[in-house]
C-alpha cells in the first residue's frame, strides 16, 4: 500500500503461541479469554507482523519475525505453524528477495522479533539471512541482551545478533533516531528500559508501531498489561500518553502479534479506546 511517499507492506511471519496469563499478567482469565481464546495448554494465538518500507533508495525490513532455528520440540511448545518462509512471503507481498534488503531494524532482540535475523547455513553456523543489509539495533538493546536479567534471560538468544557483528552489518543506535527521513525510532521503557517504537510519519499522516508496548488489539485498555513486562507501572504511564493521542491524531496503528487484524486505527468512544480495522490493499 501507499503510505504518503513510501510503498509499505504487512509481511506476516508464522502464527505461534504463548500463555494467555503471561500475555495478560494480572487480567483474570474470565475476561481475557473472552477476546483471545486459549487452546488446552491455555495458549493463545498470535503472529508476527513485520513491516517492509521501500523507500525509493532504501528497503527497509522492520522486524525479523521467530526464525525458522528452532527444534521439533520448541516448535511444537510455541505451536509454530509456518506454511512459508519470512523470505517467500516477503517475495509474495513485497516481491523483494532477502538480498535486496538493505536496512533491517529491531525494536528489540527478543527472539520473536528478531529470530529471523539469522538462518542457520549447511554447516550449522548461524548468518545473516539478509546479507546485504545494515542491521539497526539500539546500544542499549545490545548491551541489556548480552546480560538480561534472570526474568528475561530466555527471551534472548544470541545467535540472533552475534552473527551480525561478526560479519560487520551490526549497526548499534542511539535510543532514539531517524532511519531515513519521516522514520524514526523512539525508546520507551516498560516492557524492558531499552524496547523501542518506530514512527513513519509522511504527507501529514502517521504510522506509529507498538512492538510490545501494546502487542494486540486486546492490549489497548491501559490495565491490559503484559505479565512479561519488567516494567509495567511505566508501561501503563506510555499507554495513556500514546493510545489516546493515536486517537486524536488518526494514527495507522500496528499491533505486531495480532494474528488477525494488526493495522487498526484507535477511537475514542466516549471516553473508551476501541479499534477499527485498517484494510490494506
Amino acid at each position: 500500500m501507499q503510505f504518503g511517499e513510501y510503498r509499505v507492506e504487512l509481511i506476516p511471519d508464522t502464527e505461534f503461541r504463548l500463555d494467555g496469563g503471561a500475555m495478560f499478567g494480572v487480567v483474570p482469565r474470565a475476561l481475557w479469554s473472552k477476546v483471545c481464546p486459549p487452546d488446552a495448554d491455555n495458549r493463545i494465538r498470535m503472529n508476527m507482523n513485520c513491516v517492509f518500507v521501500d523507500t525509493g533508495h532504501e528497503r527497509i525490513l522492520i522486524e525479523t519475525g521467530i526464525g525458522e532455528k528452532w527444534s521439533p520440540k520448541q516448535t511444537t511448545m510455541f505451536g509454530i505453524t509456518r506454511q512459508r518462509s519470512l523470505a517467500e512471503t516477503l517475495a509474495l507481498i513485497a516481491g523483494v528477495k532477502p538480498e535486496s534488503i538493505t536496512i533491517v531494524i529491531n525494536t528489540h532482540l527478543h527472539f520473536d522479533h528478531a529470530g529471523g535475523n539469522t538462518f542457520y547455513d549447511d554447516q550449522g553456523q548461524a548468518v545473516p539471512a539478509f546479507p546485504n543489509a545494515r542491521y539497526f539495533i539500539s546500544r542499549a538493546e545490545v548491551e541489556h541482551a548480552e546480560s538480561p536479567s534472570e526474568r528475561d534471560r530466555a527471551s534472548y538468544l544470541g545467535e540472533n545478533w552475534q552473527p551480525l557483528a561478526a560479519s560487520g552489518q551490526l549497526e548499534l543506535q542511539e535510543a532514539d533516531y531517524e532511519v531515513v527521513p519521516g522514520l524514526r525510532m523512539e525508546t520507551y521503557a516498560g516492557h524492558n528500559r531499552s524496547m523501542q517504537c518506530w514512527r513513519l510519519t509522511s504527507e501529514a499522516q502517521t504510522m506509529f508501531g507498538f512492538a510490545d508496548l501494546v502487542p494486540m488489539r486486546a492490549h489497548v485498555p491501559f490495565p491490559w498489561i503484559m505479565g512479561y513486562d519488567l516494567y509495567p507501572v511505566e508501561t501503563l504511564e506510555v499507554k495513556k500518553r500514546l493510545l489516546p493521542q493515536a486517537a486524536r491524531e488518526g494514527w495507522s496503528c500496528l499491533f505486531y502479534h495480532d494474528p488477525d487484524a494488526p493495522l487498526c486505527r484507535i477511537v475514542d468512544d466516549n471516553g473508551k479506546l476501541t479499534t477499527v480495522p485498517i484494510e490494506v490493499n
